[in-house]
């Protein structure tokens, strides 16, 4: 044994490699680890005849055929187990990864790394991986075909992503309790995952990424919020993120999916957002549940919506069969807690066109176009200004055009007059509660409800009703063909 040591020593300090004891190399592609240090080597045989082996100063271990080279302050080989452990600034590379740690213990028969203590990945991609542990699973013929690594204690990925011309984009950066890759394109993580890339932050329970064919899954309450531009929130059980040469392209919310901004609230079973230029462009709303959009001055229900919002500025909205829009109406000369209501097979409405650099401004709708069975259901201000509750015209047509200005109705049209059909209804000045407090009715109307004098029996109430009860009989009808 001392003869041993004596060999081994002298072949250490004249720089030639050393094999520790671990048997002879298979064909296979299995790594053969040769060693050089500074420091004399300590070795004690076992009783199955494996050594356990330690050596110290700027070890570097090699294995040639598979262009494996690992640098520490030292090493422990353990012959029982083929277990080998690089102590401090263990420097790992081979032509898959690149690794830093404080630790690293390599497991010969499983072709497996295990790294722990400050640990930087590097992937031949360039992304990289930051973390308290890595496990990293070599690709070795006859035991596993595709390279694998896993992370524990909430590490940190840079993807790299570049474009078509190969010029590198600003990293995705990924952020979990618990990360999975395999090969260098497919990651999955679990445990509050954080997902940031230069145009949206997208939070959620779990996540899938395949690099490859450009798809990244989140799953379990995911949440995608945009950052560039307008902001924007979308939620849904699942949440996919389309790329075309590493450039967002397609965001899919599936299942009780809502989709949040300044401009109009979405909510169907299913959301589908483009995205050019990293701004938001068009969304497309369906499902069972009918899909549902709600603007400032807007409610719209269809079997499904598309809205066109070049540069996240709304400018259209398609509503597709059996389309419902309401609004409240102008209550400052009566009182109702009803809402206009225009329908149609089909509902487009048109929004004005807002500049691309004005960031404050929201669109306000200029045009409703309703399609196909239309009907138009509004209050207007009775023409006895001391009445509170409004009166009522209704048309049905082919085709009914409702023009507004300042977010207000101002004309309603009904064209395929052929078709069209109407009524006025104003309502009866003699039902309880029909008269307003002069105080509500304004100008000039104000003052001539004023000095009305009420009927013997039935004094003015004191303020205006909240909810005024509708004509106990029917109120005058006045048949109007638009």
């Amino acid at each position: 044994m001392k003869l041993r040591a004596l060999l081994v020593l002298a072949t250490l300090l004249a720089g030639a490699p050393v094999v520790l004891a671990q048997g002879a190399g298979a064909p296979t592609g299995r790594c053969q680890l040769q060693f050089r240090a500074e420091h004399p080597l300590n070795s004690y045989q076992l009783p199955s005849g494996q050594r356990n082996n330690f050596l110290g100063g700027n070890v570097v271990a090699t294995c040639e055929r598979q262009g494996l080279r690992l640098r520490a302050d030292s090493v422990e080989s353990y012959g029982d187990e083929s277990r080998f452990v690089f102590i401090g600034h263990v420097d790992y590379r081979d032509p898959r990864l690149k690794l830093k740690s404080d630790l690293l213990t390599y497991f010969q028969r499983d072709e497996r790394v295990l790294a722990t203590q400050h640990v930087v990945a590097t992937l031949p991609s360039g992304s990289t991986l930051t973390g308290p542990q890595v496990e990293f699973f070599r690709a070795v013929p006859g035991v596993r075909q595709q390279q694998s690594a896993t992370a524990i204690g909430r590490p940190t990925i840079n993807l790299v992503e570049r474009d078509s011309a190969g010029r590198p984009q600003p990293p995705v950066k990924i952020t979990a309790n618990t990360v999975y890759l395999v090969s260098d394109s497919i990651v999955s993580a679990v445990g509050q995952v954080v997902v940031v890339r230069p145009e949206l932050t997208a939070v959620g329970d779990s996540l899938y990424a395949d690099g490859g064919i450009g798809l990244l899954r989140m799953m379990r309450q995911p949440r995608i919020t945009g950052t560039k531009g307008r902001p924007f929130t979308l939620v849904g059980e699942t949440i996919d993120l389309h790329t075309r040469q590493r450039k967002l392209e397609r965001v899919l919310a599936k299942n009780d999916a809502q989709a949040h901004s300044e401009d109009l609230d979405l909510k169907s079973d299913t959301i589908d957002l483009r995205v050019s230029a990293d701004l938001l462009q068009q969304a497309t709303v369906w499902g069972k549940s009918r899909a549902h959009a709600t603007s400032p001055t807007q409610d719209m229900v269809a079997d499904s919506i598309n809205v066109i919002m070049p540069a996240q500025h709304v400018r259209e909205l398609h509503a597709v069969r059996n389309a419902i829009a309401e609004a409240m109406p102008d209550t400052t000369k009566f009182h109702t807690k009803e809402k206009d209501r225009l329908t149609g097979d089909t509902i487009v409405a048109h929004f004005d066109s807002v500049p691309p650099k004005d960031t404050t401004s929201k669109p306000k709708i200029r045009l409703l176009v309703a399609t196909g069975n239309a009907t138009s259901l509004q209050h207007l201000a009775p023409r006895d200004t001391s009445l509170c509750l409004p009166a009522i015209n209704y048309v049905t047509g082919r085709q009914i055009t409702v023009h507004f200005d300042s977010a207000q109705v101002s004309t309603v049209k009904v064209t395929n007059k052929e078709a069209a059909e109407g009524v006025n209804l104003e309502p009866d000045s003699t039902a309880e509660g029909a008269r307003c407090h002069p105080r509500v009715v304004a100008g000039a109307a104000a003052a001539d409800s004023a000095s009305r004098v009420p009927p013997a029996g039935r004094p003015l109430p004191s303020r205006p009703p909240t909810n005024p009860p509708r004509a106990a009989t029917p109120p005058a009808v006045v048949p109007k063909r638009p």
